[in-house]
């Protein structure tokens, strides 16, 4: 496998090569049009190809998304045949141990010689292939460049892969982060960088100050070091160092025209700017990678004082929405990278998994190798406190037997173990920016399940199946309706993975709200009806869901619900409601739309 593209082009040569990449010479909008193809593109089995769009109206720079949008894909970007090498090669350093003879000693040079190459260098050509073109002052015009204008409903074009330069004031280190873009006009843009993130606390500290912040933004770099943006690395480590060690050498920064800042000499575009303290405007809406539109609010503006780029560009960009789209590999990406800095702290961690409908911050499948009474628990609260991982809405653990990969497994251990009583633990804490369920912005509730074997002196479940028949068919939709006239339809669900020994009967149900009542009201019916006494775990979700289609019916699960309000336990059975939140249902703030390409 190749491990290191100078720049985005080698890579786009070298996927072509590979048949991965499919050029689209039909002209295109980056209205809409490009969208249409991306979005169909991204639903084909393993996400399809990436895609080079030679002929956008109305522009002279052509297009590329999809490019780490497949599991072959993200492994050619970051140079590996399987994610899993570059979790080893992170090993390699933090399973090192001090030398306790000469002969080690000597062994660790090899080893710290290759380190000293990730440091990110100062470019030595004459002309940076980046700054090949410039444009500042009033001949900045970011209208010039093909930014897509993702969602019907967007607030504007938005650009959706940036690589965001900044540097603390405090201690002159680097950040970059991945932070969307709305162009307001031909030289301002919002800077969308939420409360939690490291590029939201230095500006901080410039408003603190009452100082200017200079940014910059790359677009089209390397696919390294594009990932490196997107990955959650503590604040102070420079993601150009984790760039320069998934390339296996040093990413080239070249100094810019207008600020003080560094960016990678090899990008296609280059923004150049700054930030002012205090300075806030509406931005958004903006169909995001939960699915659904994140909502307008204020942020700063990034004022662009110059714009550079190559003599033959090509601008950059990815669609994100409803999964499976290209971010769920670049989130891919970072949990298997991620495995071995996490297993440092908790070493009983055996491995994990988010699945991408829980868009990478509402579930994670823990294996924990279980070692005394209430371990899991503990495992729970030191994630819920442990960076990043501290957003993660609700946390599953199972047995260091069961492969957290597997969701057949994970469902089987679901449907014959879980003890409602003893095995659900509910907490409070910050939430991602973007979960939209919870009646409060970026804190809510949390939940953990415990599907580990019983050690110790741990209470044994309560399995006991209930003796009543489940009604199937028509007899069941009768059942439902006669139960809850909001009912609109039904389907058991998980009738295979049921041990007849005990454990749940799933039944899912599709409920029309209107002059119904609330969620926990239609909740409290299905589970006080006799005639459903069988199933002991129900889902709720809104008309017109296909409850024939799981990963739909996942992804609403797991976006739409807060533990703490539309978690309804009576008598060892519970109801979960993921249908839409209302007022009725305690829920004040606005219920963003789902996306569609549809106008």
């Amino acid at each position: 496998m190749k491990t290191a593209y100078s720049n985005l082009d080698n890579f786009l040569k070298a996927l072509k090569a590979s048949g991965e990449l499919k050029i689209i010479t039909a002209p295109v909008s980056p209205y809409l049009d490009i969208s249409r193809y991306t979005d169909s593109e991204s639903k084909q089995p393993d996400g399809g190809q990436a895609l080079y769009f030679q002929n956008v109206t109305g522009y002279h720079f052509p297009v590329a998304t999809n490019i780490f949008g497949s599991p072959r894909r993200i492994c050619l970007a970051l140079g590996v045949s399987h994610l899993d090498e570059l979790a080893d090669r992170v090993r390699e350093y933090i399973d090192f141990n001090p030398p306790g003879s000469l002969k080690e000693a000597l062994n660790t040079i090899p080893m710290a010689i290759t380190a000293t190459k990730f440091i990110p260098r100062a470019f030595k050509g004459k002309l940076a292939p980046c700054q090949e073109v410039v444009h500042t002052g009033s001949d900045v015009d970011l209208n010039r460049l093909p930014v897509l204008h993702c969602w019907p409903k967007d607030g504007g074009p938005f650009v959706t892969l940036p690589l965001v330069f900044t540097r603390s004031l405090k201690t002159g280190k680097r950040n970059v982060g991945m932070y969307r873009l709305q162009i307001f006009d031909q030289n301002t843009t919002g800077m969308h960088w939420h409360i939690h993130k490291d590029g939201s606390h230095y500006y901080s500290e410039y408003v603190a100050a009452n100082q200017r912040m200079p940014v910059s933004v790359a677009i089209g770099a390397d696919p390294a070091t594009t990932y490196a943006a997107t990955a959650p690395l503590p604040r102070g480590i420079d993601e150009m160092l984790l760039a320069g060690f998934i390339r296996k050498k040093p990413v080239r920064m070249v100094k810019c025209l207008t600020n003080d800042l560094e960016v990678p000499a090899e990008a296609e575009f280059v923004l150049e700017g700054y930030v002012d303290p205090g300075e806030m405007r509406l931005e958004g809406p903006f169909g995001d990678h939960t699915g659904y539109y994140s909502l307008a609010d204020d942020y700063p503006v990034f004022h662009v004082t110059a714009v550079t780029h190559r003599k033959n560009p090509v601008y950059s960009a990815t669609l994100v929405g409803p999964p499976p789209m290209e971010d769920c590999y670049l989130a891919k990406a970072t949990e298997r990278l991620f495995l071995p800095m996490l297993q440092t702290v908790f070493p009983e961690i055996v491995d994990y998994w988010f699945p991408w409908e829980g868009v990478f911050h509402n579930i994670v499948i823990i294996a924990l190798d279980k070692g005394y009474a209430c371990h899991a628990p503990r495992i729970m609260s030191g994630l819920w406190g442990q960076g990043q991982m501290s957003f993660c809405k609700a946390i599953v653990i199972v047995d260091k037997s069961v492969n957290p990969q597997d969701p057949g497994a994970v469902l089987a251990e679901l449907v014959s173990k879980l003890d409602l009583e003893t095995d659900v633990t509910l907490s409070k804490g910050v939430l991602d920016v973007l979960d939209h369920s919870s009646p409060n912005v970026n804190f809510g509730n949390k939940i953990g399940i415990d599907l580990t074997t019983r050690v110790g002196d741990e209470p044994p479940r309560q399995l006991q199946r209930s003796a009543d028949p489940a009604p199937e068919g028509e007899e069941l939709m009768t059942a439902a309706r006669q139960s809850c006239p909001a009912v609109t339809g039904c389907r058991p669900l998980l009738a295979d993975r049921v041990d007849p020994r005990g454990g749940h009967r799933v039944l899912a149900v599709t409920i029309d709200k209107t002059d119904r009542g609330s969620g926990q009201d239609i909740a409290a019916a299905l589970l006080a009806s006799p005639a459903l006494a069988a199933y002991t775990l129900i889902l709720m979700f809104d008309a017109g869901i296909d409850l024939g289609n799981p990963s739909l019916l996942l992804w609403k699960l797991f976006n739409n619900t807060d533990p703490g309000r539309d978690l309804l336990m009576r008598d060892s059975r519970a109801a979960i409601d993921a249908s839409v939140k209302g007022t009725a249902d305690g829920h004040n703030r606005e219920w963003p739309e789902e996306l569609t390409l549809d106008v």
